[in-house]
């Protein structure tokens, strides 16, 4: 028997491949099927089944694809209703494969149709749960993302997700090993450990949820206290899980379509398509198309596209460092993100060399700040992290804007004057200035290095509060 934990860090997803005597099992697949495939064609197995946890909010699974290419049966829970064809098991339901047996635990609360696989061996013990995002490792599931679907409250929902996990969960054994959907940094969850799995046993020990003693109405008020607002697009991916989507080689094909300079600003003056730019934040601000928007590959991309651009049918353009133009296709693929139209073939040294108009946004480093800052006390600075981290720690008479509302902050800049921006550490901040630069806000001047920087530091005066628990 074999047990891959595949996970995605950008998503903080976790899938996975199961293997026995020439069969496999794939949980909760992402978008791209590729490594799938080959992991399956490398041992000679054949991929009997797909198991879907439930229809995910936060990614676009990769079901569809796999089942087609496999011939593989995809399988939900009860409840669930998908628009394609799939077995809906009922409770209880065993599923075979080679000499292991994975039994069906309707366990809904994040959902109504979310399920967990319980793993057997062939003498028929209990090895492992793929528990999706009914239990995380430190967490349970939010209960607030399927209200409107299953015409609950989230407190409804909770006091369902109570009941899933002490009926179904936690009179497992101690030694079961538990594989949850995520980990640390996704939505899906406000708690949950960097650890990726963990045994039942420690999880009933040491996860809040779990506690032996504590009532319905206890988990009810601790599991729903302090959710934030889900993303944007969470509706809209479990859209596309439920009703089918294209295929990703169509989706691959249509976005690597390369564009030459005077192509590519043709496309972008022309259409109503998003210029999106995932260099790092310190090469965009040195020279960019004008109106480009920066969100950095190599940072929390799919959330922040996901949070900023609220429409998964935008046209998109995109300028990216030559030969990641695949990687970032795949990437906003994951999170439905379909409609790249093309890319800057050359990149935007190619753009330079044609010379065509380019745009800046000037950056200060945390030393030159302070240097200003003791010249003048009252500096205008914007703070776009979370409000939670402002009101933890910021600099003295400085303005929280967060990003997460961009269009709210917006409103308090003031296109006359100047402002230092910062956020935690570069990535955000830059973020801010490109859509603010995009929309005629000029006078923004970037921190390099954000907060962590300006610490360090040392000589800009910090203000600090304890952060109220109604912001945790």
């Amino acid at each position: 028997m074999v047990i891959e934990q595949i996970y995605t860090g950008c998503l903080a997803q976790g899938a996975y491949y199961i293997e026995s005597e020439g069969e496999a099992v794939v949980i909760d697949p992402l978008r791209e099927v590729e490594p799938y495939l080959l992991k399956a064609q490398k041992s000679g197995a054949k991929i009997k089944y797909v198991f879907e946890t439930h229809f995910h909010a936060d990614f676009v699974s990769g079901h569809l694809d796999l089942s087609k290419k496999t011939g593989a049966a995809i399988v939900y829970g009860p409840q669930a209703n998908p628009d394609f064809e799939a077995h809906i098991a009922t409770d209880g339901e065993l599923f075979q494969v080679g000499k292991i047996s994975f039994k069906v635990l309707h366990t809904p609360g994040h959902t109504m149709e979310s399920t967990c696989y319980l793993l057997r061996d062939e003498s028929g013990k209990d090895v492992a749960l793929f528990s999706g995002d009914t239990l995380f490792i430190g967490d349970v599931g939010r209960p607030d993302l399927a209200q409107k679907a299953a015409h609950l409250t989230q407190e409804q929902l909770a006091e369902t997700l109570y009941d899933s996990l002490r009926t179904k969960v936690m009179p497992l054994a101690d030694d079961v090993i538990v594989y949850p959907a995520h980990g640390a940094g996704s939505a899906c969850g406000k708690k949950m450990s960097k650890e990726t799995y963990d045994t039942l046993g420690n999880q009933k020990a040491t996860n809040y949820a779990l506690r032996a003693d504590m009532t319905k109405a206890e988990f009810v008020k601790e599991v729903t206290h302090g959710l934030m607002p889900p993303p944007a697009y969470f509706p809209l991916n479990v859209m596309m899980n439920k009703q089918g989507y294209d295929s990703i080689d169509e989706v691959l094909k249509r976005g690597q379509h390369a564009l030459s300079p005077r192509a590519f600003e043709t496309a972008a003056n022309e259409t109503g398509a998003i210029v999106l730019d995932t260099r790092h934040a310190e090469t965009f601000a040195k020279g960019f198309v004008p109106n480009s928007i920066n969100i950095g590959i190599d940072g929390n991309f799919a959330p922040w596209v996901g949070a900023l651009i609220p429409d998964i049918k935008q046209e998109i353009l995109l300028v990216t460092d030559p030969g990641r133009e695949q990687e970032v296709v795949t990437r906003l693929a994951r999170v439905g993100y379909d409609f790249v139209i093309g890319y800057l073939d050359g990149g935007f040294d190619a753009w330079k060399k044609a010379g065509l108009e380019i745009d800046q946004i000037e950056q200060v480093s945390a030393k030159e700040l302070a240097e200003l800052i003791q010249k003048d006390k009252n500096l205008p600075v914007l703070d776009v992290r979370k409000e939670s981290e402002f009101l933890s720690e910021h600099i003295q008479n400085a303005e929280n804007a967060p990003l997460d509302d961009v269009n709210s902050s917006m409103t308090q800049v003031d296109k006359n004057k100047t402002y230092y921006v910062h956020c935690a550490g570069g990535y955000r901040s830059m973020i801010f200035a490109s859509i603010l630069r995009a929309r005629g806000y000029d006078n923004l001047i970037d921190v390099k290095g954000g907060f962590k920087d300006i610490k360090e530091n040392g000589s800009i005066p910090v203000s600090d509060y304890v952060c109220p628990t109604t912001m945790l």
